[in-house]
C-alpha cells in the first residue's frame, strides 16, 4: 500500500517513517511511503505557500493553487483516497482503519497555520480528524493513519493473533490486561514495602481458566 503525504515539512516525518514497525513493513516492500513538498511548486523565490485571508482575520491561510498542483503530481493508484485531515473531519477509529486498508493508496493533506482555503475541499474525497483537539499541523495526524492502516496489511505484523485482537477492539473491547516478569514487583512507597502481584491463575497452566480469566477481563 502507498501512502502520500503532502507538506511543508517533510523532514518532520524521517525519524518516525525510518523506525520501528513502518521501517520493517517498508523493508518488506508492504508499504511505500513518499513525502511531497508543497513548496517544490511554489512559485516565488520565498517560496510562498501561506497567505492572508480575505475580509482580514488573524493567522494565515493555506492557498488552494499549490496543493492542487502536488495533488496533481501524484500518480494515483485505482483505488485511492485524498484525505484532508482536519479537526472539524469525521473521528478516525478502527473500523475506519479497516477501510482504508482495503485501498491501494492514500494521500494525506496536512494543514498548517490559521487553515486551509476551502476551495481545496472541491479535491478532497474526506476529512478526517484524529481527535476532538486541535495540533499545530497534519503530520502526527497522518503518521497516526498510517500507522493504523499498515497494521492490518497482511504480513507487516509477526504474529497473526495480534491482528486478530485488534479487529476486534473495533466491535467494541478492547485487550485482556497484560503482564510479564517478575511475577510479583516490590516497591517502595513514602517508606513502606508494596507489592504488585499477576493474577495467580496466569502462572497456573491451567488452559481453559486463563482463557476464560481472559475473556471476563476484556475490556
Amino acid at each position: 500500500m502507498k501512502f502520500d503525504i503532502i507538506t511543508i515539512f517533510p523532514d518532520i516525518l524521517g525519524s518516525y517513517i525510518n523506525e520501528s514497525i513502518i521501517s520493517r513493513a517498508i523493508k518488506k516492500k508492504l508499504v511505500k511511503i513518499k513525502t511531497h513538498d508543497l513548496r517544490s511548486v511554489a512559485k516565488d523565490k520565498h517560496k510562498t505557500v501561506d497567505d492572508k485571508p480575505y475580509s482580514g482575520g488573524p493567522g494565515m491561510v493555506m492557498m488552494v493553487e499549490p496543493i492542487f498542483k502536488t495533488l496533481k503530481k501524484i500518480k494515483r493508484s485505482k483505488k485511492s483516497k485524498v484525505i484532508l485531515l482536519d479537526p472539524a473531519g469525521k473521528q478516525f477509529d478502527q473500523k475506519m482503519a479497516e477501510k482504508f486498508s482495503k485501498l491501494d493508496q492514500l494521500i494525506f493533506i496536512c494543514g498548517r497555520y490559521e487553515g486551509i482555503d476551502k476551495r481545496v475541499d472541491k479535491f478532497v474525497d474526506e476529512k478526517v480528524s484524529v481527535g476532538p483537539y486541535v495540533l499545530s499541523g497534519g503530520e502526527l495526524p497522518a503518521m497516526v493513519i498510517t500507522e493504523a492502516v499498515s497494521r492490518l496489511i497482511p504480513g507487516v505484523l509477526g504474529k497473526q493473533e495480534s491482528l486478530s485482537e485488534e479487529t476486534r477492539a473495533s466491535e467494541g473491547y478492547y485487550e485482556y490486561p497484560q503482564y510479564t516478569r517478575p511475577a510479583v514487583f516490590e516497591y517502595k512507597e513514602l517508606g513502606k514495602k508494596k507489592k504488585l502481584s499477576v493474577p495467580k491463575v496466569l502462572l497456573s497452566g491451567n488452559h481453559n481458566e486463563i482463557k476464560k480469566w481472559k475473556m471476563e477481563n476484556k475490556k
